[in-house]
């Protein structure tokens, strides 16, 4: 372990044990209460917004919250599949790992994922409540949550009224924070498609990492931007694929590259590719570079970088959400199914195997994850 995770998780626990001895263990209905490395802050304040929200028309949002549950299922069985295939190849290769970790400034970017962050926690726990109460359920607070370094934010139902609820009214409830994450991710895309993505255009292949013992390590560094290579225009992914495809391993190469808005050239020579024997290897992460075709690049890239993640996030987040695992809302889902309909001797161990086996695909899926995040 390097000095900068040292110094990192030092100061995570000074910070967790000074907001301990201030703030203590008890717990409150409003204001600042803090555990061990939770903190959670109650207010009632938005009580009224959110139920002024569900009056407007409580018809629709049953219908919206229908659709959720519909949503929620097909999802929980898709992400049970994924999971269960990345987790299958984990123990079969050793490599794997479908979960990737969200981490602002290590694993995504920092200020767009904060914003993206932002936005899922919002309209995810903002359509759980309004929701309950279209269904005439009490909430006791909304806050926000930091779990250990993860922020994020809640609406506290009266659990003791929601576990009297009959069972499509809790259904609804669980599936409507998922829904509007969907939603959102359909309304961000139609926008970045039709609004943003329009007045952008492709200006190179942006090197998003740099493989460690590739060719291109301490050649090219993050954030460079292939224009060329030999001469042929690389502005486009599929331009770059193309040059590519016609290169051999050992043959030496020059790029034209933009660093830090200046023209360079850099030469290398090509490896192997890993997957596709006979073909030339640089060892980058490449990714589309793009600039506005109306100038404005400080404000239409961010405005377009900010969509994308919201998108990338809501999507991501959202079906995660639906895995059949409590205190997930898939697994809360699938729980009070089960309940309902097996009989209590048949529904106590469908619902620890359902556990079992969840609580080893996540296992399966993170640790790869955990491992290349420590590499």
């Amino acid at each position: 372990m390097n000095s900068t995770w040292i110094w990192l998780i030092a100061g995570i626990t000074l910070f967790w044990t000074l907001l301990y001895v201030f703030f203590g263990k008890e717990e409150k209905e409003e204001g600042l209460s803090v555990d061990l490395f939770i903190a959670m802050w109650r207010t009632k304040r938005l009580l009224g917004f959110i139920d002024r929200l569900s009056r407007i028309n409580r018809k629709f949002w049953k219908v919206y919250a229908d659709i959720g549950v519909a949503v929620g299922f097909v999802g929980m069985a898709y992400v049970f599949y994924a999971l269960a295939k990345t987790a299958m190849k984990t123990l079969q290769t050793g490599k794997g790992g479908g979960v990737q970790l969200v981490i602002p400034g290590v694993t995504i970017p920092l200020w767009y994922g904060l914003v993206g962050l932002a936005v899922v926690m919002i309209v995810h726990e903002l359509s759980h409540g309004v929701v309950a109460r279209a269904e005439r359920l009490p909430l006791k607070s909304v806050g926000l949550v930091l779990l250990a370094v993860i922020p994020g934010a809640f609406v506290e139902p009266d659990e003791e009224a929601l576990g009297k609820a009959p069972l499509r009214s809790r259904l609804r409830v669980y599936g409507a924070g998922s829904m509007a994450n969907i939603v959102t991710a359909i309304l961000t895309a139609l926008l970045m498609a039709y609004a943003v993505s329009p007045l952008l255009v492709p200006a190179g292949i942006e090197v998003s990492d740099v493989v460690k013992g590739s060719p291109a390590y301490g050649v090219l560094h993050r954030g460079d931007v292939i224009i060329s290579i030999n001469g042929h225009e690389t502005k486009t992914i599929e331009q770059f694929l193309k040059v590519m495809n016609g290169t051999r391993p050992g043959e030496m190469v020059t790029l034209t590259v933009l660093r830090n808005g200046k023209e360079v050239r850099l030469s290398l020579t090509l490896g192997e590719h890993p997957q596709r024997k006979g073909k030339g290897y640089i060892g980058i992460y490449p990714r589309q570079h793009v600039i506005s075709k109306i100038g404005y690049d400080g404000v239409v890239l961010p405005i377009f970088f900010s969509l994308y993640w919201i998108y990338v996030l809501n999507v991501g987040i959202g079906l995660m959400n639906l895995f059949p695992l409590v205190p997930l809302d898939g697994g809360r889902m699938f729980d009070d199914v089960v309940k309902e309909y097996l009989p209590q001797g048949i529904a106590r161990p469908v619902r620890y195997t359902a556990i079992g086996i969840g609580l080893v695909l996540l296992a399966l899926n993170i640790i790869p994850a955990l491992a290349n995040l420590g590499g």
